[in-house]
């Protein structure tokens, strides 16, 4: 109904609309799987995962027989039981605590199914429009816009020499690569990527990690790795080069699509070759995120 040629806007069904369009973009840029580690952390996890399938897989009747020769024995059992613990489920679990191990599955869960109904799906399709090369530059674009997080946090660190690096790095791939598009810095090798952010800065500072925390849409993380996202988006030039939120949102999106789309295929056979791919990832997580504490 107009009144004045006014037309009223019926006030829930705007806010339905508000509230679609911020969950449709919220899924966008939500948790993709394989992003949670880097390259060298992912090849990792799948030689492990293949081998364990692969061991699990075979059994050779010369090691089945010596292995019931061993127990009629008696001997070394106690000791090897003992090493086997150690070296598998307590030296996995006690990394980190999970105290919300059900919350954190079910959320674990959700997180999978956005990932195979609608972020996957989404980025397949713009990956057949848009080609490879051009979405690997946007890729690298990005990394590269986000210089002032990893070289804030290098200093913060005390790590004088890698913010030099990452200085020189963005120099280089700003200027001879087209604004990140391209990656001149890899042919240098000292130039190699540094990803520093604020949660590796709380644990060289020597904040312990926290519990385990499996976000909504983020994917894994802890109290301490929470904390430090939360930070470092007020570093990101994403976040803070535009004054409408939407705007914002909205690139964050398409980065995630984009980015997606460069590494459908690499979640799906990890998962594949894990017998509970909930742990594989806590336990990858945690393991990549103490390697780069540790770097």
């Amino acid at each position: 109904m107009v009144f004045g040629g006014e037309r009223r806007v019926n006030p829930v069904r705007k806010l339905w609309s508000v509230a679609a369009v911020l969950f449709f973009l919220i899924v966008l840029f939500s948790y993709n799987p394989a992003g949670a580690f880097n390259d060298e952390a992912t090849l990792y996890l799948a030689q492990a995962t293949q081998d364990a399938a692969k061991q699990d897989s075979e059994t050779p009747q010369d090691d089945t027989s010596d292995q019931a020769k061993d127990n009629d024995d008696g001997e070394y059992d106690d000791d090897d039981d003992e090493y086997d613990d150690d070296d598998t489920d307590t030296a996995d679990v006690q990394l980190i605590p999970d105290p919300w191990i059900e919350m954190n599955r079910g959320l674990f869960t959700f997180n999978d199914k956005m990932y195979f109904w609608v972020l996957k799906p989404v980025a397949r399709g713009y990956g057949f429009v848009i080609p490879l090369e051009l979405r690997q530059g946007i890729v690298n674009a990005f990394y590269n816009i986000r210089f002032p997080v990893r070289f804030i946090n290098c200093l913060l660190q005390g790590k004088l020499r890698k913010s030099g690096h990452e200085f020189g790095r963005f120099f280089i791939n700003t200027t001879a690569g087209c604004l990140g598009l391209l990656n001149p810095a890899a042919n240098y090798p000292q130039l190699q990527p540094s990803p520093e952010d604020l949660g590796q800065t709380f644990a060289v500072w020597g904040a312990g990690s926290g519990a385990y925390l499996m976000l909504p849409f983020f994917g894994p993380s802890s109290l301490r790795a929470g904390l430090g996202r939360l930070g470092d988006t007020f570093m990101d030039p994403i976040w803070w080069l535009f004054d409408d939120i939407w705007v914002s949102l909205s690139i964050r999106a398409g980065e995630t699509v984009n980015e997606t789309s460069t590494r459908i295929g690499e979640y799906e056979a990890l998962k594949e070759a894990a017998l509970d791919p909930y742990i594989m990832i806590r336990n990858a997580w945690v393991q990549n995120r103490n390697k780069l504490i540790a770097e």
